[in-house]
């Protein structure tokens, strides 16, 4: 008799706080609306760990049509303990075009009325933190003007 397969657990990773400067408006290229934002610091709390989001990171955005932007963001979170993460997130945000519209304008939205969500991946020498490279995780997060808040969580 065949086993039946475990369903996917969600358990809760953290929560960042990543800062964002201006867009970097590149334009209308054969694939989509080319922006980069500029990552400039932000946090992260997990269970038992906190960090700090390093600036120098950048998000790199497709905004492929009026309702669907791609998202490729990479960054390096310090633990307090001086550990070094690195983060490679890929997303994807969708809404209604005026709202899209919106935030590329660098307008507030109501994020309950954007889907965000993304699969972040990580690698680090941590040892408290070296088990998140061989684990899958997804999140939600919410675009304000100056700032996203994430949660993540690994998949079980």
């Amino acid at each position: 008799m065949q086993q039946p397969l475990a369903t996917p657990a969600l358990d809760f990773f953290a929560d960042l706080r990543v800062e964002v400067a201006e867009p970097q408006e590149v334009g209308a290229t054969a694939y989509g609306l080319r922006r980069l934002i500029p990552i400039l610091g932000g946090s992260a709390r997990g269970v038992g760990w906190t960090a700090r989001v390093l600036p120098g990171g950048a998000d790199a955005q497709l905004v492929v049509n009026d309702s669907l932007a791609e998202l490729d963001a990479r960054y390096c979170l310090e633990t307090d303990g001086g550990d070094l993460v690195y983060v490679h997130n890929r997303a994807i945000r969708s809404g209604p075009p005026a709202l899209m519209a919106r935030l590329v304008r660098g307008e507030p939205v109501d994020p309950a009325q954007i889907y965000f969500r993304c699969s972040p991946r990580f690698e680090t020498t941590a040892p408290a933190l070296r088990w998140t490279s061989e684990r899958l995780f997804i999140g939600s997060g919410a675009r304000y003007p100056q700032h996203l808040l994430m949660r993540f969580f690994s998949v079980g």
